[in-house]
C-alpha cells in the first residue's frame, strides 16, 4: 500500500496542474487514468459497480461522486478531484480541492480550514485512540472556523477493498468510548468533507452519482490514506 500510495501522490500532483480556467474534467479523467495505468495500476472507482471513471470531479456546490464532465472550468471556480489507484492487490483512496485562477480570500480561508482539519483529524489515528477522537477533531477544527462538517458521507477504512470498515464521520456525537478501536494494522481512508452553508445534501443533475448542497454553497473535500503506527505519528503513504 505504501507503494500504490506514493504512486497515487505522483497522480494527484499531476491532476493538480492541469486545476486552469478552460480545462475540461473529461480530459482530467483521461489523463488520470492514463497515470495509473503506466504506473502499473487499475482504476480503484472504475471497480465500483455502474461507476465508469477513474475520478470524481465535483465543482463548487459540487460535495462527492460528481462524474466529470466537457463544461470547462472557470476562474473562481472550487474544483474537488477523488481518486484511487488499484495496485499489488490493495487500495490507496485521496482527494483535494483547489482554485481555479483567483478565488477571494474569504473562499481561500474555507479550503485553508480543510486542510488544518485534515492535519488535526489525521493526529488523531493513532492505534489505541477511538474513530470518534479523529471525529471530533475534525468537527471541532472544522466548527471553530465557521463552517459545517457534512453528517450523510463519511471516511472509511481502505485496503484489498475500496470501503471497509470502519466508517470515520467527519462529527460525532455522545461517547468516545463507544466507537471502534484503532487496531494495528489498521488503514483508513480519512476524508474531511465539508460546506460553507447548510449541512443538506441532495442527489443532483441526472448521473445518479452527483451529491451536492441543498442551498448551493460551496463545498470541500480533502482525504489522505493513511497507516495508525504504535507509539508515533501516523503514516501518510499518498502526501
Amino acid at each position: 500500500m505504501a507503494e500504490g500510495g506514493k504512486k497515487l501522490a505522483q497522480i494527484k500532483n499531476e491532476l493538480r496542474k492541469m486545476i486552469l480556467p478552460g480545462a475540461i474534467p473529461q480530459d482530467l479523467d483521461k489523463k488520470a487514468e492514463d497515470l495509473v495505468h503506466d504506473l502499473g495500476g487499475e482504476p480503484s472507482f472504475k471497480m465500483v459497480k455502474n461507476y465508469h471513471w477513474t475520478t470524481c470531479i465535483n465543482i463548487n456546490d459540487g460535495v462527492v461522486h460528481g462524474i466529470p464532465t466537457k463544461l470547462p472550468f472557470r476562474n473562481g471556480d472550487i474544483v474537488k478531484v477523488d481518486v484511487g489507484i488499484f495496485y499489488k492487490g490493495f487500495h490507496n483512496d485521496s482527494a483535494f480541492s483547489a482554485p481555479v485562477g483567483e478565488i477571494p480570500e474569504k473562499t481561500k480561508d474555507f479550503l485553508d480550514a480543510g486542510k488544518e482539519a485534515l492535519k488535526k483529524s489525521i493526529a488523531q489515528a493513532q492505534v489505541g485512540n477511538n474513530i470518534a477522537q479523529i471525529s471530533k477533531a475534525m468537527e471541532e477544527s472544522l466548527t471553530a472556523r465557521g463552517y459545517t462538517p457534512v453528517q450523510d458521507l463519511t471516511g472509511h477504512g481502505v485496503g484489498r477493498n475500496l470501503h471497509e470498515d470502519p466508517q470515520i464521520p467527519c462529527f460525532w456525537e455522545g461517547p468516545v468510548e463507544v466507537s471502534p478501536e484503532i487496531p494495528e494494522g489498521a488503514v483508513l481512508a480519512i476524508e474531511v468533507i465539508y460546506v460553507q452553508g447548510e449541512n443538506d445534501l441532495i442527489l443532483s443533475g441526472e448521473d445518479g452519482w452527483t451529491i451536492s448542497t441543498r442551498d448551493g454553497k460551496i463545498a470541500a473535500l480533502f482525504e489522505e490514506t493513511i497507516v495508525p503506527i504504535k507509539n508515533g505519528p501516523p503514516r501518510i503513504l499518498t502526501a
